[in-house]
């Protein structure tokens, strides 16, 4: 039987892993991503020039797990920026990103020198997320977080801060599209549905995307990359999702859903040991996907 192939528009899918790195994570297109991060920012930072870190972080003692980020960039005065792109609902997607802003802050600290003051460069995390937080605005995509004085309401402190763009919130059409802003959030959301440029997006900037964003304009190689990475997402999402209805099913089944926290403790059993048995995940990745600890997947693991 012939595998089944992900349908490849026109143009590449920016939220796809190969997409958001090939669009926005190499020098020659760094255009693209300090023009993205401008709008985000609206006026509260104007980012000139950016510098690509390597997307790897060592963890806090030795043997524990690095942290992987999508995308980590510097800019000029120093200010780190992260932005990862989340396409599968994660439980605990707001401590991921701040466990991945505590490392880059961590790392700041001198090495070998005994005295220091402590002074910091700025951190952001930008999520880009293809799914919603529970109960968050249903009138806002867009969420910019900061330390703050609960009585005042004023920023605490301004050197770290978190902005995360619900993307299946911004329902726009092409003429209801104002700003930038809007227009980048368009192009996210809806780049590799569409067959050709809206008469909207006709700037520089965009169209030069829409150029790079060319599927025919490929290489071989870029192209089986890309496939692959859909491919690896699709069948993410369905290993997931299946482990979830067998997980809920045979909850019914049994009987043995008495109460919400069992419950769910019971769900994310029964994930784990379909995930497990899929043998194609490691036990840190299996955590990740059922919003549960490495420990919790070990003592799955270890019942079995």
């Amino acid at each position: 039987m012939q595998e089944k192939k992900p349908h490849i528009g026109r143009f590449i899918d920016p939220l796809s892993d190969f997409g958001f790195k090939f669009l926005f994570g190499s020098d020659p297109h760094k255009e693209m991503l300090i023009a993205f991060l401008n709008e985000l920012f609206e006026g509260r930072k104007h980012i000139t020039a950016l510098t690509y870190n390597k997307n790897e972080n060592n963890g806090p003692q030795f043997g524990f797990r690095k942290s992987i980020f999508d995308l980590t960039c510097t800019g000029r005065d120093g200010e780190q920026f992260i932005i990862e792109v989340q396409r599968i609902h994660q439980h605990y997607f707001k401590d991921r990103a701040i466990y991945y802003s505590s490392a880059l802050i961590h790392d700041q600290g001198p090495k070998g020198e005994t005295k220091w003051d402590y002074k910091l460069k700025a951190v952001y995390v930008i999520g880009l997320m293809d799914f919603s937080f529970p109960n968050s605005n249903p009138h806002s995509a867009i969420h910019r977080i900061h330390l703050v004085d609960e009585a005042t309401g004023k920023i605490f402190y301004e050197k770290l801060g978190y902005v995360f763009v619900e993307i299946p919130k911004f329902n726009k059409t092409e003429e209801a599209l104002e700003t930038d802003l809007d227009r980048w959030l368009f192009v996210l959301k809806n780049m590799s549905n569409l067959e050709k440029i809206p008469v909207i997006l006709n700037k520089r900037i965009f169209e030069k995307l829409f150029k790079i964003a060319e599927v025919s304009n490929l290489t071989k190689e870029d192209y089986m990359l890309y496939e692959k990475s859909l491919m690896a997402e699709w069948d993410e999402y369905a290993i997931i999702k299946s482990a979830e209805q067998r997980g809920e099913l045979r909850g019914e089944l049994k009987g043995e859903l008495k109460g919400e926290q069992k419950g769910e403790q019971k769900k994310s059993r029964e994930i784990v040991q379909n995930l497990l048995a899929t043998n194609r995940f490691t036990n840190a990745e299996i955590a990740n996907f059922a919003s549960v600890t490495e420990g919790f997947v070990y003592e799955v693991q270890k019942s079995l």
